[in-house]
């Protein structure tokens, strides 16, 4: 029987990627059309999360985080994930009193860039998460380097995905300056970019990104299906 996954969410467009990205793909694993695993979401507010975020409460984000688990748990599911890159950082700080495993969403961009052969990663997501050691932590397990955007370009980031992004509004002008950023990366050597923000994957891809993308929302989905699916 497949295996129950619990979706710990953050913003409404991170985590609804990665819920239609499990309905969308189950297929290939779960014999045939319309077929996936059995799902469960539980979020706060987002405003509960970004209150903890500008004041450095990071223990006030486990709380959020443990409050969906024990929700999640309850309902019935197996294991969780979290589609938001940022409040990863407050993972850690759960430990053992997680009632269920989780899956990494870092860990999870690292192996597939080490599948992938890449050996050196630009990182772009909110500041939390670019001024954190969640993917640092994780490449460096893989022997992957990586380089951060100038902090001009970070604090602009930061301002596209929390107040256009997480609201849905996806304009032309936070797509070049996403590509703009990119290729500056490119010139300072990266050899791929990690979409280490849920979001950005809806308005960046292979397709117009001057350097091949892991985007974070999907591969984390993935994950959760191939989880769902062992033994």
């Amino acid at each position: 029987m497949a295996k129950h996954i619990g979706i710990v969410a953050c913003s409404a467009e991170g985590a609804s990627l990665c819920y239609r990205t499990i309905c969308a793909e189950g297929a290939r694993l779960f014999g045939g059309a319309h077929a996936h695993p059995e799902v469960s979401l539980h979020g706060h507010s987002l405003a509960d999360y970004v209150v903890c975020l500008e004041r450095g409460d990071w223990q006030g984000v486990a709380a959020l985080m443990l409050a969906s688990a024990g929700k999640l748990a309850a309902a019935g599911a197996n294991f969780l994930i979290c589609p938001d890159n940022t409040i990863h950082a407050a993972l850690p700080l759960i430990g053992a009193r997680s009632p269920l495993p989780w899956l990494h969403i870092a860990e999870i961009v690292a192996a597939e860039a080490s599948r992938r052969g890449y050996r050196r990663l630009g990182l772009l997501g909110t500041r939390w998460l670019v001024e954190s050691e969640v993917y640092p932590r994780a490449l460096a397990a893989r022997d992957i380097a990586w380089v951060r955007p100038e902090p001009a370009a970070c604090a602009e980031i930061n301002r596209l995905i929390m107040q256009e992004l997480t609201a849905g509004v996806f304009t032309p002008q936070a797509i070049a300056y996403h590509q703009n950023v990119v290729a500056r990366l490119k010139e300072q050597g990266c050899d791929a970019v990690a979409l280490a923000c849920t979001e950005i994957p809806l308005i960046l891809s292979d397709q117009n990104s001057p350097l091949p993308t892991l985007d974070s929302t999907r591969l984390l989905a993935r994950a959760a299906l191939e989880h769902a699916a062992s033994s």
